[in-house]
Formats: C-alpha cells, structure tokens, sequence
C-alpha cells in the first residue's frame, strides 16, 4: 500500500485519483486529505517511482508540475507547493439535469442512477 498526500491539491485529488490509479493497475481507496494505492494482486506491490512518475505527468498536462514537488518520505508520497500556494481549481460544471459522480466523474442523467452508482465506491 502506498499513501498519496494530496492537502496542497485538494481541488483535483479525485481527477489525479483516477489517473494514477489507471496508469500503474492499482486499487485507490480515498480518504479526507489522501488516497491510498493498493495492488490488484496480493503479491504484488506499488512501484512509489512510478507513482510519482505518473503524479509529475499528470501536473504536467494540467500546467501545474513547475508549481509542485513529488517526494517519497516512506510509505508516503507527498505533493507539495513550492511556492507555498495550494492549487485552487473551480470544480467541472456539469449540464443542467445531469449527475457527476464526486469520485471518479461518472455522469448520467438519472438521479436513482446517479446514487446506484456512488454506492460502489463505499463497498
């Protein structure tokens, strides 16, 4: 398991969540500040470089990888501000009528589908 510490980029934790995830194979699990990386399998482990590898690519295509460092402290990878500054991003607009799901942006224009849907990340 491998820790992710996002308190300086609150505003895109469920984006980045979804895109490290996706890159390295890994099981995300969120939580208030952090998400937490576990492997698929029992066996295997996080690699933290490519984790990190995939948080710099992400801030990079976001216009934002000058303003933050990766760092590895254990167990831990922190995303830190160099200036100091958290990252603020307004979050997505959706259309009128539809349903985003606040943890990976599912949308749909069901509101009974849009709950069915949020249930899965609380299994």
């Amino acid at each position: 398991m491998l820790t992710v510490d996002c308190r300086n980029v609150e505003s895109i934790k469920h984006e980045l969540l979804v895109y490290v995830s996706d890159q390295i194979g890994a099981i995300p699990a969120i939580k208030s500040h952090e998400f937490v990386l576990s492997p698929i399998d029992d066996e295997d482990t996080i690699n933290a470089a490519d984790v990190i590898a995939s948080i710099k690519e992400f801030l990079g295509s976001i216009g934002e990888q000058r303003n933050f460092a990766v760092i590895l402290q254990q167990d831990v990878v922190l995303i830190k501000s160099i200036t100091g500054k958290a990252l603020k991003r307004d979050a997505p607009q959706t259309s009128v009528g539809m349903y985003s799901c606040p943890h990976c942006g599912f949308i749909t224009r069901y509101e009974v589908e849009h709950n069915e849907h949020k249930k899965i990340h609380y299994v």
